[in-house]
């Protein structure tokens, strides 16, 4: 039987100086009202040894944000299916892939609007005001069990004031409290452990995040995408999202980029929703590189294909 094997964002870069930047969702708003572009270039390789199914979430989402452009280079060329989850507006791209070298190259030039409205002062929503779509965001999930986390989260929490000083309350105490550790979860890490153990790396805090969020009946999901760090290693970036005043407002606890500056691939329920990619059969990752940069507004991005390399085999630079 092939075994599923998915490849999760935040599963490690060096740790930037977190106190270099002002990232919190209450200084949205703060930068210029213009819209903001970027380029990304996203780099997967992997090593095929058997016939296998690929899943990928690599491509920007067309709302929330203006896709300006974008090729999807596959070397060797293989024919893909498409589909875009109508709730979530996710991107999936599927494909089978024959043993041997095989990489994926994306593209985009992405314009982000201004930043959100300025979040402080946002109510949280009575549970009977919950729009439908968004009521099973109150519910435990694999990686984030609120209902276990619910007695420490009253005593912790329940001093402020409900709405979007409680939830910076949440994003603060996992700043200041779990440590951004490289190594120190798996990708079956939940929140519990990220609690116990007291550090984690981007995905785990936002799990945290949530968890905390759904245990005080605040809806919360988790946003993966991709970030321009300042500092170190190229990767995908994962926060989440609270539900306040009626929207939608992102939460980044790491504080390791500004977090109007997410160029957003996938939304879901906690990171088993939205891994970047999920393949049925063997195969190991060779290379990963999602790389960002800003780029001026009237600069028009052309498209280069990608020539895949020479096949090499060496130890991979990430593990899956």
């Amino acid at each position: 039987m092939e075994i599923a094997r998915y490849a999760l964002a935040g599963r490690g870069r060096e740790r930037c100086s977190r106190s270099s930047i002002t990232v919190s969702a209450n200084l949205q708003g703060n930068a210029a009202a213009a819209p903001r572009r970027f380029r990304v270039d996203c780099e997967l390789k992997y090593e095929v040894q058997s016939p296998a199914h690929f899943v990928f979430q690599v491509e920007a989402v067309e709302s929330g944000q203006l896709v300006v452009d974008e090729s999807l280079t596959l070397t060797p060329s293989v024919s893909v299916q498409r589909h875009t989850h109508g709730p979530s507006n996710n991107r999936l791209i599927r494909a089978d892939v024959t043993p041997g070298l095989f990489e994926l190259s994306y593209r985009a030039t992405v314009e982000l609007p201004p930043p959100a409205p300025h979040g402080a002062g946002l109510l949280e929503s009575p549970v009977s005001g919950i729009p439908f779509d968004y009521i099973h965001l109150l519910s435990p999930t694999r990686y984030c069990e609120s209902d276990l986390l619910a007695s420490a989260t009253t005593k912790m929490f329940s001093h402020y004031a409900p709405g979007w000083e409680r939830v910076e309350g949440i994003r603060q105490w996992i700043h200041d409290n779990i440590e951004y550790t490289i190594g120190s979860t798996t990708t079956t890490s939940t929140a519990c452990d990220v609690f116990l153990q007291r550090a984690g790396v981007c995905r785990d805090f936002a799990h945290l995040g949530i968890a905390f969020c759904r245990a005080l009946n605040i809806p919360a999901r988790f946003v993966v995408g991709y970030i321009k760090f300042p500092e170190g290693t190229p990767d995908f970036h994962a926060v989440f999202e609270a539900w306040l005043g009626n929207r939608w407002v992102l939460f980044d606890a790491t504080e390791m980029a500004p977090i109007d500056e997410l160029i957003r691939v996938g939304t879901g329920r906690d990171a088993k929703d939205v891994p970047f990619a999920t393949f049925f059969g063997d195969a190991r990752m060779l290379s990963m590189s999602p790389s960002v940069e800003t780029v001026g507004t009237t600069v028009p991005f052309v498209p280069v294909p990608v020539v895949a390399p020479k096949p090499h085999l060496a130890r991979p630079a990430y593990a899956v």
